[in-house]
């Protein structure tokens, strides 16, 4: 319970430092994934269902529709939860589809608590 305490007052504050990245990967790290979309000219089209994201050699990987959908490395990933909770935006250069920066949203399997 200390533990738990003492590491939610010393949380990174700042999204843009290392360690802030790799904390929040650590935490969508395992997710199921109902379905992944791109947001694409301020529209989000649907790019794969089901799914889990995973980290790997400091990379985050979202796999989708048995395939890489968005890889990116973690000291170069900007990730934010949506306000519901139910999902992730990820933003960064996608090293599966060539360097791009790419904006994907991943919404996660809805688990009744």
């Amino acid at each position: 319970m200390l533990k738990k305490l003492i590491k939610r007052l010393t949380a990174p504050k700042n999204p843009d430092s290392p360690r802030y990245r790799r904390e929040m990967a650590e935490r969508i790290c395992g997710k199921r994934i109902r379905y992944v979309t791109e947001r694409r000219n301020n529209v989000d089209e649907v790019i794969g269902r089901e799914g889990s994201m995973s980290l790997r050699d400091d990379e985050l990987i979202v796999f989708s529709s048995s395939n890489v959908v968005f890889r990116c490395p973690v000291d170069e990933l900007t990730a934010s939860e949506l306000l519901s909770k139910d999902g992730v935006v990820l933003t960064g250069p996608d090293t599966e589809h060539g360097g791009v920066e790419r904006t994907v949203i991943a919404y996660y399997v809805y688990y009744r608590k």
